[in-house]
Order: C-alpha cells, then sequence, then structure tokens
C-alpha cells in the first residue's frame, strides 16, 4: 500500500511530462496574447465610458424633469413680500425734536 501513491504519482508526472513535451507554442504566441490583452481592455475602458456618460446623461434628465415638475405657485416662501419704505439712514446719535 505504500508503494501505490508514490506509483500513481510517478505515472501522473510521467503522463504530464510526456503532454508537455508535446506542447510546441508558435513563435508569436505571446504577441497573439498580449495583443488579445491589450483589445480587451480597451474594449472595457471604453465600456465603461460609455456607462458613465450615460448614467450622467441620465441623472441630468431625471433631474431636469424633477425641476419642470413644480408647480407655478411658490412653495417655500408663501407669505407676502413686505413693502419697505425708503427712509434715509438716521445717525446713531438723532434724537427727535422736541
Amino acid at each position: 500500500m505504500t508503494n501505490r501513491p508514490a506509483n500513481t504519482e510517478d505515472r501522473l508526472r510521467e503522463t504530464l511530462d510526456a503532454v508537455a513535451n508535446g506542447v510546441r507554442p508558435t513563435p508569436d504566441a505571446y504577441r497573439h496574447a498580449r495583443r488579445e490583452w491589450i483589445r480587451r481592455e480597451r474594449r472595457r475602458r471604453i465600456i465603461l465610458a460609455i456607462l458613465v456618460a450615460l448614467v450622467f446623461a441620465v441623472a441630468d434628465a431625471i433631474g431636469l424633469w424633477a425641476l419642470n415638475q413644480t408647480p407655478d405657485t411658490p412653495t417655500i416662501f408663501n407669505d407676502p413680500i413686505p413693502v419697505r419704505q425708503n427712509q434715509p439712514p438716521r445717525p446713531s446719535n438723532w434724537l427727535p425734536r422736541p
């Protein structure tokens, strides 16, 4: 029983070595993989920029729509505006005449 795991490990190692020795990468495999990676990265960034612009435009549209839905009557300041009379400023030591 103690020989069996080593035997299985040796057979597995030999099999994986044979498979690895049979693999022949193409000369430009790295360049091809890098080109694919750069293309995917560029595509991700473009999609992200489009999504950010779309979210920004939708938020602006919702904000403008909400601002245009307000009633014509003022809701915050509904008190009448007080009318002030134009009076010249008085000096602090001014006293009315008797």
